[in-house]
């Protein structure tokens, strides 16, 4: 016969407890009964756990060495438990996110600040990665919710849009532009430029706009963050176009958001993996990005 985890309740009891009657209590059983167990656990190891004194149990080093083990496993035991409670109940739920850092820059606070609002007990966690990176971990079930820009569809993923709108033109405050409520293509003319990198699929479409146009920028800096966009236009660097999200976010003293005539559409999309235990708190959390 094994050591079981009756036996090791038992000791646990008395040492908590500090006597047989005590521990007998604690577990609702009978002290005979009590008695025959921890005598069976002192066999089964092979030495004394308890010196018997005038009829009352003195716990041994090794006992005490023995307790100690024991708490340290009981108490991740209790941490399990508690999680396992956590789980059934929505407004404790931890939320994963994976998303483009763009997103969590200019979408996500806001979004976050209305769930934890109405959930205030529920805990989030964000992520940031870009392509492919963030494709390969939301197909492989990593996170309860993506959140992309031009989502491609994915192996094991539901593609559900959360926002679309146009991309704006960001100016230096007081530049010759930011007089006019909006700008055309043809205002570019010959303007310092500010660039997403090459491989960014917004800064091909713009690109393309203004190919089709037979407009001539000059193109000075480039960047892969629309946030780095808008602080390079800030510094006087150059004027640009960007997503409205991360304008709408940096707009402040030094930095000027107007329309464009054209429509160049911006989208943001939510990556929901299909194999993935459902998060109560993921349609709350689409509701307060939409909212």
């Amino acid at each position: 016969m094994d050591i079981q985890h009756r036996h090791i309740e038992v000791f646990r009891a008395v040492m908590t407890a500090g006597s047989v009657t005590g521990a007998a209590a604690l577990l609702h059983t009978s002290q005979p009964t009590l008695s025959r167990d921890l005598a069976r656990l002192e066999q089964l190891l092979g030495y004394v756990l308890f010196e018997r004194e005038r009829g009352r149990l003195k716990a041994t080093a090794r006992a005490r060495a023995l307790f100690d083990e024991v708490e340290r496993s009981f108490q991740g035991l209790g941490r399990v438990i508690e999680r396992a409670q956590a789980l059934g109940r929505s407004e404790d739920a931890e939320l994963s996110l994976l998303s483009l850092p763009a997103l969590s820059h200019a979408l996500l606070p806001g979004a976050l600040e209305r769930l934890l609002s109405a959930h205030p007990s529920a805990r989030v966690s964000i992520t940031p990665a870009e392509p492919p990176l963030l494709d390969a971990w939301i197909s492989e079930q990593r996170f309860d919710l993506g959140l992309a820009e031009q989502a491609t569809p994915l192996a094991g993923v539901r593609v559900e849009p959360v926002l679309e709108a146009d991309e704006v033109a960001v100016l230096p405050a007081g530049h010759a532009l930011a007089s006019r409520k909006r700008l055309a293509l043809q205002d570019f003319q010959g303007q310092d430029f500010i660039s997403l990198a090459e491989d960014d699929p917004y800064r091909r479409e713009i690109d393309a706009r203004f190919e089709a146009a037979g407009i001539q920028r000059r193109l000075r800096v480039q960047t892969h963050s629309a946030v780095a966009v808008c602080e390079l236009v800030r510094a006087r660097l150059g004027v640009a176009i960007v997503n409205p999200l991360t304008a709408a976010a940096c707009a402040s003293e030094g930095l000027v958001v107007r329309p464009l005539t054209v429509s160049i559409p911006y989208r943001v999309s939510a990556l929901i993996p299909l194999h993935r235990p459902a998060q109560p708190l993921v349609d709350a959390l689409l509701a307060a990005l939409r909212a």
